[in-house]
């Protein structure tokens, strides 16, 4: 009886929180409730660090160099295209980097920056095959903790997003991310080529720089929210999802900028593991040596 109650108040509560959210994405693919995506990410989760090893134990290490060269410049085109849409539905046409408004209208532009939001979204269940492809290749021990915990927290966190502020300041880090990943699968891409491409690899010092540029430039234009005097902005939970994530990613970057260039030191293994393989946007899944590179 007590249980029935807890379950019927909870559902009482999930009512008058959907109720909030923007009916223009709710018939949209995954949109009617988190429970699908839920299911997925549980899956996910389950698969690369316990099924997936289990299966692989006795089995030799697939080659996936052609699905890695076609899977990480797929990335790229997907990153370009979304880029470019963030830029069209808002961020190069109004949107003034301050405290910009999610626009819940059906106009053709506010249509656009929620179906990119969706697209965003998205992507970042594409992205999870970077594990996958991880334990396919038997890289076990590149599937640490915040490694899985960014590809399970992304698309959770982002279903918020597109349900209920697909649009405004709360995507900038988006484009941001899109446009970092250009560059990044760019790498991996040529790496997964061979050997024969490495001196197309000259920037790849820059890769970490690159990453913590990011992370602050996120800090920095998410932090506006709490300084801004009277930003109505609709669905401010996603602030501080995004304020989080921007400053937990921001400390690892600078604690492996600090050990590896300001000290001059190796980083030990598990550092390795957290900070440089395990950055927000991926892994290095094309570079079949990159264990041996940091």
């Amino acid at each position: 009886m007590e249980f029935d109650r807890i379950k019927s108040s909870a559902a009482l509560i999930y009512e008058e929180f959907i109720q909030k959210a923007d009916s223009r994405t709710e018939n949209w693919p995954l949109m009617s409730s988190p429970v699908l995506q839920t299911i997925v990410i549980v899956a996910y989760i389950y698969f690369v660090t316990c099924l997936g090893p289990r299966i692989m134990e006795n089995r030799k290490a697939f080659d996936l160099k052609g699905i890695l060269i076609v899977y990480n410049f797929g990335i790229v085109a997907l990153s370009v295209y979304m880029s470019y849409e963030f830029v069209m539905s808002g961020w190069g046409t109004g949107y003034n980097f301050r405290c910009d408004l999610v626009d819940y209208s059906t106009s053709p532009q506010a249509v656009r920056m929620a179906a990119t939001c969706w697209l965003y979204y998205f992507s970042k269940f594409i992205e999870m095959l970077d594990t996958i492809f991880f334990v396919l290749r038997k890289k076990n021990s590149q599937v640490t903790f915040l490694h899985v915990y960014h590809h399970s927290i992304m698309p959770f966190t982002w279903w918020f997003g597109v349900r209920f502020a697909a649009g405004g300041l709360g995507t900038f880090h988006a484009l941001l991310n899109c446009i970092v990943h250009v560059i990044m699968y760019s790498y991996y891409g040529l790496t997964a080529l061979g050997p024969s491409y490495q001196k197309f690899l000259w920037w790849k010092k820059y890769l970490t720089t690159i990453q913590l540029i990011q992370f602050v430039m996120v800090t920095s234009h998410i932090s506006q929210y709490f300084f801004l005097k009277d930003c109505p902005y609709q669905f401010p939970v996603f602030i501080y999802i995004i304020g989080t994530y921007g400053l937990i990613f921001l400390f690892l970057f600078l604690n492996f900028w600090y050990h590896a260039y300001t000290k001059g030191k190796r980083l030990p293994k598990v550092l390795q593991n957290q900070t440089w393989a395990h950055h927000s946007n991926g892994v290095m899944n094309g570079n079949a040596n990159h264990d041996k590179e940091e």
